[in-house]
C-alpha cells in the first residue's frame, strides 16, 4: 500500500530527482524554482494564501516501507491571470474554393488566445521509472488524487479543469512545432523559451503574430502532429477521456500539444465522491470489496492531507477500512473520510 500526501520541504531532494525526468513549467528541475513551488504548496494546503485562486497543490506518492517518494502530481487552482495569462492557439478550419480552377481546400488555422481568468490546471505528474509497473498503478493514483482533493474542496477551484498533454517530440527532446513556429518569432530555442515562460509570458503576447496563421505553411510532419498526443502521454489521455475530458481544439503555443478540458462538476470521479465515517470494526484482510481512493485532511499538523488506495466496505453512513489503511491515514473510528472509485 502506498501513501499519497501533501508535499513538504523535506521532499525537495526527491522532487528534484523526479523533475529531471520531466523538467516542465509546473515541475522544473531548477532547485530554486522547485523550492518556491513546494513553499507555495505548503502555504496553499495550510490556507496561508488567502485567495484560493492563487493556490497550487503538490502531492507526493510515498512507499512507506522504504520512506521513499516515488512520484508526484500537481493541481494549480487557476492557470491564467491578468499578470500571467493562460496562452493557447485556437485550431479552426477554413474552407476555400475557386470556381475558375475548380479547386477546393480545407486549411487548419491557428489563432492566439489568452485566458485572464483561466481554468484550474492539472500538471506535474511524474512516476519514478522503477515504480511505474505493477498492480499498485502509481500513475493512476497520482492522477486520481487530484480529483479526490478537488471533490473535497470544489469551492477552491474553477468550474473548468484543463490538462495540457505532451505532443510527439524529437528523440533529443526538441519540439518540431516550436522549431517551425515559435522560434521564428522569438529567436529562442525550445528549452530557453520554456524556462523563460516560468517567469512570465509577456514575450509571447508581444512577439507572436496576432493575426491568423495557416498551418498549411508548416512542414507536413508538423501539421500532422498538431493537437496529437505523444506516445508517453497516451495512457494519460485515455484516463482523462474515461473520466470526462475532451480535446477542445486548442494547442499549446510552445509545442503544439493538445488541451483537454472538462467541467469539474461533470468529471465522473467528482460526481462519485462520497463522505463516510470510519466504522468501529476494521475490514478483514481478504475479500473482494471494491477499491477506492480514501482521503482525509486536517487543519493542522505536518501532513495536511493523506490518502490511500484500499478495499472499502460501506455500511450505511459508515465505511470499514483495512487496518493498514487506517494506520497510514491516521484515522480512528468516527472520523470522516472522503472516497472516490479507482476502478
Amino acid at each position: 500500500m502506498l501513501l499519497l500526501r501533501d508535499a513538504r520541504a523535506g521532499d525537495l531532494a526527491a522532487l528534484r530527482r523526479l523533475a529531471r525526468a520531466l523538467n516542465s513549467v509546473n515541475l522544473p528541475s531548477d532547485g530554486r524554482a522547485l523550492a518556491s513551488i513546494v513553499d507555495r504548496s505548503v502555504r496553499s494546503f495550510s490556507g496561508r494564501i488567502a485567495d484560493p485562486k492563487r493556490r497550487s497543490y503538490v502531492f507526493v506518492l510515498e512507499d512507506p516501507r522504504r520512506r521513499r517518494v516515488v512520484g508526484t502530481s500537481m493541481v494549480v487552482a487557476q492557470h491564467g491571470t491578468r499578470e500571467s495569462p493562460c496562452t493557447f492557439l485556437d485550431v479552426t478550419e477554413r474552407e476555400t474554393y475557386s470556381s475558375t480552377l475548380d479547386r477546393h481546400f480545407r486549411h487548419q488555422v491557428l489563432t492566439i488566445g489568452f485566458h485572464f481568468d483561466g481554468p484550474t490546471e492539472l500538471g506535474g505528474l511524474v512516476v519514478e521509472p522503477a515504480a511505474r509497473r505493477g498492480r499498485l498503478q502509481p500513475g493512476k493514483q497520482l492522477s486520481f488524487v487530484r480529483f479526490l482533493y478537488m471533490a473535497m474542496h470544489p469551492e477552491r477551484f474553477r468550474e473548468t479543469v484543463l490538462a495540457e498533454l505532451m505532443p510527439p517530440l524529437s528523440p533529443d527532446g526538441r519540439s518540431p512545432f516550436w522549431e517551425s513556429f515559435g522560434r521564428r518569432f522569438t529567436g529562442l530555442d525550445y528549452q530557453d523559451a520554456d524556462k523563460r515562460s516560468r517567469q512570465g509570458k509577456e514575450f509571447i503576447q508581444q512577439l507572436f503574430p496576432a493575426s491568423e496563421l495557416y498551418a498549411t505553411l508548416l512542414p507536413p510532419g508538423v501539421q500532422r502532429a498538431l493537437g496529437k498526443v505523444g506516445r508517453p502521454a497516451e495512457a494519460a489521455r485515455r484516463l482523462l477521456e474515461r473520466v470526462g475530458f475532451r480535446y477542445v481544439n486548442r494547442v499549446d503555443p510552445f509545442d503544439g500539444g493538445p488541451h483537454y478540458e472538462a467541467r469539474l462538476a461533470e468529471v465522473t470521479l467528482v460526481r462519485a465522491h462520497r463522505r463516510a465515517r470510519v466504522a468501529e470494526e476494521p475490514l478483514p484482510p481478504h475479500g473482494d470489496d471494491p477499491e477506492r481512493l480514501v482521503g482525509v485532511d486536517r487543519p493542522r499538523g505536518p501532513d495536511r492531507f493523506r490518502a490511500v488506495r484500499c478495499r472499502t466496505r460501506a455500511v450505511g453512513e459508515e465505511v470499514r477500512l483495512p487496518e493498514p489503511a487506517r494506520q497510514l491515514l491516521g484515522v480512528a473510528a468516527g472520523e470522516t473520510v472522503h472516497m472516490i472509485p479507482v476502478g
